[in-house]
């Protein structure tokens, strides 16, 4: 199993992105997506995570302005950002816990996308 994280870059503080994460591989079914972010001397955060039946948990400092959402039949995973700000600015990794086709668990991280804030 294998995530790609793309969709970063650099954007003017309010200005918005949509990061995309893909899953490929054998996949029998994936239960929790989510997204992480990592800014320089900061540990891995949560930023949102989303179940397979689309229920969603965000981290305070992002509810309002970014929107998590998932395609299952895909095996995608996205996260909608508005009215980012330079505090935003990180590296976003998504992360996909689940079942092989040979119903052995996996929990993976893609590669991460860097998300620039700043004017």
């Amino acid at each position: 199993v294998q995530l790609q994280a793309s969709g970063g870059g650099l954007v003017q503080p309010g200005g918005s992105l949509r990061l995309s994460c893909a899953a490929s591989g054998s996949i029998f079914r994936i239960n929790v997506m989510g997204w992480y972010r990592q800014a320089p001397g900061n540990e891995r955060e949560l930023v949102a995570v989303i179940s397979s039946s689309g229920s969603t948990n965000y981290a305070d400092s992002v509810k309002g302005r970014f929107t998590i959402s998932r395609d299952n039949a895909k095996n995608m995973m996205y996260l909608q950002m508005n009215s980012l700000k330079p505090e935003d600015t990180a590296v976003y990794y998504c992360n996909a816990v689940g079942f092989t086709a040979s119903l052995q668990r996996f929990d993976y991280w893609g590669q991460g996308t860097q998300v620039t804030v700043s004017s």
